[in-house]
């Protein structure tokens, strides 16, 4: 399980206020470019419509800005859109991200994020994002799906936390004849590299592991498809004792209930009905606490974080979209190769190059009232809907995939 659980008592992290550092950074050290070009293999970029986020700029509105959030290489990469304004931003960070060494804790700050508790209510990061809006001296990003899914074509739930900042944002700013404005950001990466070269280096090393010689003999699809219904079995044999029938949605339905129903049960009540991501945060607010504050024996201790392990295992299950090839593009097969590898080894990769696209969409009038009691908050759900329109347009620009043609082996 990569470090994504921190066992210390959470602290707020504020965001620098001021300019001056955050633009030398950008402009002339370019940290986004180098960062996102070696820890990543993020090539090249383009930046479109970004005159509708300066429309809203100099309209004098409060902005938050609505990326989905693929891969860990999207915060960075908004310093592009950064430089094409030209803005700041500022920018809510798990607070995860703190704990992973000196550089993260002094250029996360310095950057203008602050830190925000995913495991519990963090009253001071919901409180500093609605003051941060209505001051309107900044963008404010909010990645509203809350972790990297690896699936850029395909929206994860967004949590309904960028409502409730937007809306108690737009509520202080009416007072005083002012307007919030959301703008959703569809970033798309593109593979510019040979993706059977690609593919070929992470499956072999996949296959390895699972005693195989490499698959080479099968057509790359087939050959994808027929690694991840090894891994998926795999996981079915260790949790559930045997391997399943029936689609693959609803073996990782069954998998991923094994998982977390008899979590619910111990720690909620009650089986939940919302959808994977907000179940697992749900438990983790029940696991964590005692945990943390080091209230509890070795052995409860060890039996947490077995339990946080299966809590992980199904945030990872919930990320994987059963008809994600059924348009066989270049991308999604290196994002579907990329989630293998990082689901076995529990490390990330880069397989450059890539190419980034950064496009803004129109801006969402937020009105400071939520309106109907639907279950969906009217806001997250247009939100979802432009946001994954756009990434529908961008998918049409990836490339097909076309199969090397082999010649027949001799008999």
């Amino acid at each position: 399980m990569q470090n994504v659980i921190v066992e210390k008592p959470y602290q707020f992290v504020p965001p620098h206020r001021g300019r001056w550092l955050p633009r030398v950074l950008l402009r002339v050290g370019q940290i986004h470019t180098l960062f996102n070009r070696f820890a990543h293999g993020v090539v090249s970029h383009e930046c479109r419509h970004v005159e509708r986020l300066r429309e809203s700029i100099n309209a004098g509105h409060g902005i938050v800005i609505a990326p989905n959030h693929s891969r860990t290489s999207d915060p960075a990469a908004l310093g592009w859109l950064c430089e094409s304004v030209p803005c700041l931003f500022y920018e809510m960070a798990s607070w995860h991200l703190y704990n992973q060494g000196w550089i993260s804790r002094w250029v996360l700050p310095a950057m203008g994020a602050f830190s925000i508790n995913r495991e519990g209510v963090d009253r001071q990061a919901i409180n500093t994002a609605i003051d941060l809006l209505v001051d309107a001296e900044r963008p404010l990003v909010i990645f509203p799906e809350g972790f990297t899914s690896r699936t850029t074509d395909r929206l994860k739930t967004l949590f309904d936390g960028i409502a409730l900042v937007a809306r108690m944002g737009a509520k202080k700013r009416a007072r005083a004849g002012g307007q919030v404005v959301v703008h959703p950001v569809a970033i798309k990466y593109h593979l510019i590299g040979n993706i059977d070269a690609i593919a070929d280096q992470a499956l072999t090393v996949i296959e390895s592991r699972l005693f195989w010689r490499p698959q080479r003999q099968l057509p790359l699809l087939d050959r994808v498809i027929k690694v991840g219904k090894s891994l998926l079995a795999l996981k079915e044999l260790e949790y559930l004792g045997e391997t399943c029938a029936g689609s693959l949605s609803e073996r990782l339905s069954r998998l991923m209930d094994h998982l977390l129903v008899p979590l619910e049960i111990e720690w909620v009540g009650k089986l939940q009905t919302a959808p994977t991501m907000l179940r697992v945060r749900t438990l983790r607010t029940h696991i964590l606490p005692d945990l943390v504050n080091g209230r509890i024996t070795a052995d409860e201790r060890a039996r947490r974080w077995r339990q946080l392990e299966d809590l992980y295992l199904a945030q990872h299950l919930s990320s994987y979209v059963p008809d994600y090839l059924a348009f066989p593009s270049v991308d999604r097969i290196f994002e579907i190769v990329e989630k293998f590898e990082e689901d076995l080894t529990d490390t990330i990769r880069h397989h450059p190059p890539l190419h980034c696209v950064l496009d803004v969409g129109e801006g969402i009038l937020v009105s400071p009232q939520r309106g109907n009691r639907a279950d969906v908050d009217p806001l997250l759900g247009e939100l979802e809907r432009r946001l994954q329109g756009m990434l529908d347009q961008l998918a049409n620009e990836s490339r097909l995939y076309e199969p090397i043609c082999r010649q027949s082996p001799v008999k």
